[in-house]
């Protein structure tokens, strides 16, 4: 499927093209040979095979592999890297086609549709400034359809305090459910524990969220 590219000069990009450049899967913290967790929310939610999901900040997930293997029909993966798409590209193979590619910051992405589910495992907690947080917010609400889903997992208050060199947000389930609280609310959420590569553990709250 054809990509798209949205043009932009950050140094987020120039730092997560050379992680993905340099590092193999298990050399980063955040590999899971299997996302259980997001798998779990998605199929608790009965999402349609003709839906259109989006994951943000795919990196070179299994969460992707997952939703082609269950031949679901408009997948949508955004990451800022364009070397972390082109690696699970190569992953997949002729499966590849199967997905709609984004390369794009999330901060200059602007959907020409809407989306039935969001899956964002990682990205939000980048977002430090509040023109940020609140621009996501916004954008949420315009690309998710009346009857989407939204699943947020960020680092927990007992989470780290960066991630691949970067400070992070931290949050609490209610915390997370505020940020969103006027367009969404929180239908479902967990604390979970995610052991890394390197045989350290990373604590994460996942919030779930409907329209309200």
């Amino acid at each position: 499927m054809e990509d798209v590219v949205n043009l932009f000069t950050m140094n987020n990009k120039e730092h997560w093209e050379n992680v993905f450049a340099n590092k193999q899967q298990t050399e980063v913290s955040w590999y899971q040979p299997t996302p259980l967790e997001s798998i779990e929310y998605f199929e608790s939610q009965n999402v349609p095979k003709s839906a259109n999901i989006i994951d943000i900040g795919c990196g070179d997930s299994y969460f992707i592999d997952y939703l082609v293997n269950e031949n679901y029909e408009n997948i949508y993966a955004l990451d800022i890297s364009e070397n972390a798409i082109t690696r699970l590209k190569k992953r997949l193979g002729e499966k590849a086609n199967k997905v709609n590619w984004i390369v794009s910051d999330i901060r200059n992405f602007k959907p020409e549709l809407k989306f039935d589910y969001w899956h964002d495992r990682a990205v939000f907690h980048f977002l430090k400034d509040k023109p940020d947080v609140l621009e996501y917010v916004s954008l949420v609400n315009n690309a998710l359809n009346e009857n989407g889903r939204m699943m947020i997992a960020t680092f927990s208050e007992s989470g780290p305090l960066k991630c691949s060199g970067l400070d992070i947000c931290r949050y609490n389930s209610a915390e997370l459910a505020a940020v969103f609280s006027k367009q969404f609310k929180v239908i479902d959420s967990k604390a979970v524990i995610h052991k890394t590569p390197f045989d350290t553990t990373q604590n994460f709250i996942f919030n779930l969220f409907a329209r309200v």
